[in-house]
């Protein structure tokens, strides 16, 4: 093949890579609007509002499945190796990582449905607290897949403890308000479901983290971060 032509399926690759990545910022921009939108409907307990944020979820599945089909595109225009290879799979596993922080937005959404025909109560101003810690980590672990820093994706794995602290803390809350007064385990348990969802996008959010380290890097991250989801809850993961 001519330099030209070789240039040419390089100049392409690269360009695909970019607009994968795009895409992949774009879904994660998607996922966080949809944690703060269902943060907002609890808030406001808004049924309508809630649905539409449960519906909306639809439109960060499609966007994982064009980008399985970008990253076959890519693995057409060129057998990659070695690194190019990691940043393909690092594109496939991220996304599927967005497309679960949606799942788990959506998630919360749904709970607050049942949450709107019981009388208000005050624990539910405390998951707005675990919905920004979440929305940072999201955030902040995009900016880094954007960038390629390591560095930076090594701080959100780092800093997941912050957001394990604040559901093991707030965990103990509900368990307190729901032992005061039999009518509040109703909300309560909606909240402690939703809670376990954020903690999951925080969970998730790692997991970008591990995959930007090991694209730049082409090694595990295996430094040791202490979990401080202290709560001993049962594994809610398959009820989620």
């Amino acid at each position: 093949m001519s330099g030209n032509g070789m240039d040419h399926i390089i100049k392409s690759y690269d360009d695909e890579l970019a607009r994968l990545t795009g895409e992949i910022i774009r879904m994660g921009e998607l996922s966080i609007s949809q944690l703060e939108a269902a943060i907002d409907v609890v808030e406001r307990r808004d049924e309508r509002a809630a649905r539409h944020v449960v519906s909306s979820d639809e439109a960060i599945d499609q966007l994982e499945q064009e980008i399985s089909r970008d990253v076959v595109r890519l693995l057409a225009l060129r057998a990659p190796m070695a690194g190019d290879l990691r940043n393909v799979f690092a594109a496939l596993r991220i996304a599927a990582d967005i497309e679960r922080i949606g799942d788990y937005g959506a998630n919360v959404a749904k709970r607050s449905i049942p949450l709107t025909m019981v009388a208000p109560i005050e624990a539910t101003s405390g998951l707005s607290h675990l919905a920004k810690l979440a929305a940072v980590a999201v955030r902040d672990v995009l900016l880094a897949y954007r960038e390629r820093d390591a560095d930076k994706a090594y701080a959100v794995w780092k800093n997941d403890v912050q957001l394990d602290e604040a559901y093991t803390g707030y965990f103990r809350q509900l368990l307190t308000y729901m032992m005061e007064d039999p009518r509040n385990i109703t909300p309560c348990t909606h909240l402690l479901f939703m809670a376990k969802n954020i903690e999951r996008i925080g969970d998730h959010a790692t997991n970008i983290a591990e995959s930007i380290w090991y694209q730049v890097h082409g090694e595990p991250l295996v430094k040791q971060r202490k979990k401080r989801d202290e709560t001993a809850s049962p594994d809610l993961s398959g009820l989620l």
